[in-house]
């Protein structure tokens, strides 16, 4: 069992508070710890459904065999540690957003997608529906009269205790 936080780090422009809606799918690269081997696909779960292991008693919210070795695999979002927003004082530095429970794979890579939503950090005007798969969004705050914007999104994952 490894303990795996997902860190993101961007440059936020006069917003806040950046955190995926409560129905997001999360998108990750897989690999398995057995073989090695990188699936190509981005596999997609969330915290919301659970499967039954293979080969085991229990749960998880992504159960799967490795294409290429044939040995299971599952990740939980690990229930102790609660999803964080990412703020504008985070701008430039690496952030832990979620932690998994991964069993027989690894997650390597992460793409954020659709949809997140934030609030404008001098307006608190809520911005939804924002889609960061081109790596990037930006909009208008009305209310400030000025541009609000994401960008520079990196990633990484640490093993956790």
């Amino acid at each position: 069992m490894v303990k795996l936080g997902l860190y993101i780090k961007a440059d936020l422009e006069n917003i806040t508070d950046l955190k995926p809606v409560e129905e997001f799918e999360w998108s990750f690269k897989i690999e398995c710890t057995s073989c090695h081997e990188k699936d190509p696909s981005w596999i997609s779960f969330n915290p919301h459904e659970s499967y039954d292991m293979n080969s085991s008693r229990g749960s998880a919210n992504l159960v799967m065999r490795c294409k290429f070795c044939k040995r299971d695999g599952s990740a939980q979002f690990e229930p102790s540690f609660k999803l964080q927003s990412y703020n504008i004082e985070d701008t430039g530095k690496f952030k832990q957003i979620a932690q998994f429970d991964c069993r027989g794979l690894e997650l390597v890579d992460f793409q954020p997608r659709e949809s997140w939503v934030a609030k404008g950090a001098e307006s608190n005007s809520v911005f939804e529906d924002i889609d960061l798969t081109e790596g990037e969004w930006v909009e208008y705050d009305e209310k400030t009269s000025e541009p609000v914007g994401i960008s520079n999104i990196e990633v990484q994952f640490k093993k956790e205790k």
